[in-house]
């Protein structure tokens, strides 16, 4: 499902690129999948760094500037640093605001192999209750089954 992106604001992956990305993975990791919605831009992702989320067995994938550039007022969280420079995403702070600055290959790259693999990942972890074990087997489970696997590593 594709919703309108909204004023300024584009989808960075297609939903061909997305249907490929699945098909990579085990079947059994993609079974209580059932939707992955390319959603329109939020109130709440305009605030802080949101590209998406895993609600039930569906998967949202939040837009991006068109200009590929997102300014933020605060200083990033770590993960987030890490995880947008290993996709070769660029920091840089000026007067208190921090910009976070992607080429289109870093981005469909990041999309397809962090964020997709991630929220997959919520789908896929049975056992952990709280937010912080949610969030670690997910990031763990994106390097492992997104970053590693898209570069041939295991």
């Amino acid at each position: 499902m594709i919703e309108p992106a909204g004023a300024s604001y584009r989808h960075v992956v297609t939903e061909a690129e997305i249907r490929e990305r699945i098909s990579l993975l085990p079947t059994a990791f993609v079974s209580n999948l059932q939707v992955v919605q390319l959603s329109r831009m939020t109130r709440k992702r305009g605030i802080f760094p949101l590209y998406g989320m895993q609600w039930g067995p569906n998967v949202y994938l939040y837009p991006l500037e068109e200009s590929l550039v997102e300014r933020y007022a605060r200083e990033p969280k770590p993960q987030l640093r890490i995880d947008s420079e290993m996709y070769g995403a660029v920091w840089e702070e000026t007067g208190g605001i921090w910009q976070l600055t992607w080429t289109e290959a870093t981005i469909k790259d990041f999309y397809l192999n962090n964020v997709l693999i991630h929220e997959i990942g919520h789908l896929n972890d049975h056992r952990n209750r709280s937010y912080v074990d949610r969030e670690r087997y997910a990031n763990w489970f994106a390097i492992e089954h997104g970053y590693r696997a898209s570069r041939g590593r295991r």
